[in-house]
């Protein structure tokens, strides 16, 4: 699974939520989704805003995470 790392980007850079909420002009709702994961789909423009405010490539944004086969559940 693709996992979203904002959180740990923010916290490495010493940067709050509240911060990266007001520089990527979204609802709160989409914000929130977004950072904890809880969104299916991330609009390209979303992702380049990202970037630029965390001032990181695109690819340090994303990590890949181990989760249990939907066999195996």
């Amino acid at each position: 699974m693709v996992r979203l790392r904002v959180l740990d980007i923010l916290e490495e850079q010493h940067h709050t939520k509240y911060w990266l909420f007001k520089q990527m002009e979204m609802s709160y709702q989409n914000f929130s989704k977004l950072i904890n994961n809880e969104t299916r789909s991330i609009r390209y423009e979303n992702i380049e805003k990202l970037s630029k405010f965390l001032d990181c490539p695109v690819g340090d944004l994303f990590e890949t995470v181990d989760t249990p086969d939907a066999k195996d559940a």
